[in-house]
């Protein structure tokens, strides 16, 4: 199977494997398993054949109920729909907004990062963790042979944070999850001008965003909450998420070559 960084499709327009990338230990994510999307509901019969022959067996949509009621996913042969509901409507769950836990865990401020914020305040959630932790337990069942893809609407948000984690889970730099973040924005940009960039100028925007230094600052949302909070993922994925080192360790096994 090819190894594509972004996967042209009929309906969406950021749909994209987050394989291939380096990890601090050397290894690289492996590809053709772990895919992130924008909205799934506007599939056409050509794409379902796409996800079918690419074996994704596991959507799991991040989503509002609204938003799932509104444009449902449009499932394809053999794929087995999540419901992950990632953000809360309960204020209460918030975590990070009790002074007290934010001494505690040292939590940097962000006070000119909005969207930093809101991705810190997702990340600390109670139940946006047991959320993301659903998506954390479908990778480590899932089938050697198959893949999983999560989305939101836009598959930026979300879909973004749910992206930082894993890669976060596996080892991968900062600055490539920041990079790998700020490739939406590049997509929506050709998405504006016309409905998909071609072969080429997909090859050269994967190509540039390999070399160029991320500034994805909302994302720094979830990595430095993580990384000053808690050390490392490893803790962070123990303690707020409930997986035991055992769990981390499989999922690098599973994900990592």
């Amino acid at each position: 199977m090819t190894q594509d960084r972004i996967i042209a499709l009929d309906g969406p327009l950021n749909f994209r494997d987050i394989g291939g990338y380096q990890t601090e230990s050397g290894q690289q994510v492996k590809w053709n398993k772990i895919y992130r999307s924008d909205s799934l509901s506007r599939l056409s019969v050509r794409d379902k054949v796409i996800l079918f022959k690419r074996k994704i067996s596991v959507d799991c949509d991040l989503r509002s109920e609204y938003e799932k009621n509104a444009a449902p996913d449009s499932l394809w042969a053999g794929v087995k729909f999540v419901d992950v509901p990632l953000y809360s409507n309960n204020l209460h769950e918030d975590k990070a907004s009790n002074k007290l836990y934010r001494f505690f865990h040292h939590l940097p401020e962000l006070q000119d990062n909005f969207i930093g914020r809101i991705y810190q305040n997702t990340l600390l959630n109670t139940h946006s963790q047991k959320e993301f932790a659903k998506v954390f337990e479908e990778l480590l069942t899932l089938p050697e042979e198959e893949g999983l893809v999560y989305h939101c609407s836009a598959g930026k948000d979300r879909t973004g944070m749910m992206t930082a984690l894993i890669l976060m889970a596996l080892g991968v730099p900062d600055d490539t999850i920041a990079r790998d973040y700020l490739l939406t924005n590049q997509l929506y940009d050709f998405a504006r001008e016309r409905q998909l960039p071609s072969n080429d100028e997909i090859a050269s925007m994967v190509a540039k965003m390999n070399v160029t230094r991320g500034e994805g600052t909302a994302i720094l949302g979830i990595t430095e909450t993580i990384r000053a909070g808690w050390g490392d993922f490893a803790n962070f994925f123990k303690k707020e998420l409930g997986f035991s080192h055992e769990d981390l360790a499989r999922l690098r096994t599973l994900y990592l070559e």
